[in-house]
């Protein structure tokens, strides 16, 4: 009898240790991250594109190295500023001549345009903030890695991802654990992690 009593206390200081550790287990990552639609087209040019625009056939023949700013528009000599943005790059050099035409600044030219690197834009609370050169196999989690991944203060379950003027909270940690979770990145997005209150 003195026996079964000495082990009571020791039987339930074990269920309470067993309760302490399920408590202090990481919660389980649930939900759904949202469907982002497709930006309007990978082969429409964006804000933040590079390229080498090469103007031929006239005397003085140049390549010149561009970025579509945040208006849209690229700058070259003589014209100044061209709208480049939701253009194709069959659609940019036509533009380009029709405008060198139309101001007469030549008689005839022949332009080639061809994008160098597009980008992805990372922010907030990661080791690295700045622009990724944009590949197509690239998602939200490569993105955050390839800035260096987070920092101890960032908020993994709400990061934001911006296509089109559109914003979406995106749960890191769940495209982590689900690779259908991760939504695949267009060029010109721009994610940033927020910084957690704890």
């Amino acid at each position: 009898m003195a026996r079964l009593f000495r082990s009571a206390p020791l039987g339930g200081c074990l269920i309470l240790a067993l309760l302490g550790l399920t408590a202090c287990q990481t919660p389980q990552v649930v939900g759904e991250n949202p469907h982002l639609p497709d930006a309007v087209s990978t082969a429409q040019l964006r804000s933040g594109d590079s390229l080498n625009i090469a103007l031929l056939g006239v005397p003085d023949a140049s390549t010149n190295a561009v970025q579509i700013d945040e208006q849209g528009a690229i700058s070259l000599p003589y014209i100044g500023a061209v709208p480049a943005a939701g253009l194709t790059t069959a659609e940019l050099p036509q533009r380009i001549r029709q405008t060198y035409l139309d101001r007469k600044i030549y008689t005839a030219v022949e332009v080639a345009v061809t994008v160098t690197e597009r980008y992805v834009y990372v922010g907030g609370e990661v080791t690295r903030a700045g622009r990724i050169i944009w590949t197509p196999d690239l998602t939200v989690t490569k993105a955050i890695q390839a800035a260096g991944g987070f920092t101890l203060y960032a908020k993994e379950s709400k990061v934001s991802l911006v296509r089109d003027r559109a914003t979406y909270d995106i749960n890191v940690q769940l495209a982590q654990k689900d690779p259908r979770q991760d939504p695949r990145l267009m060029p010109g997005d721009s994610i940033r992690v927020p910084r957690s209150p704890f």
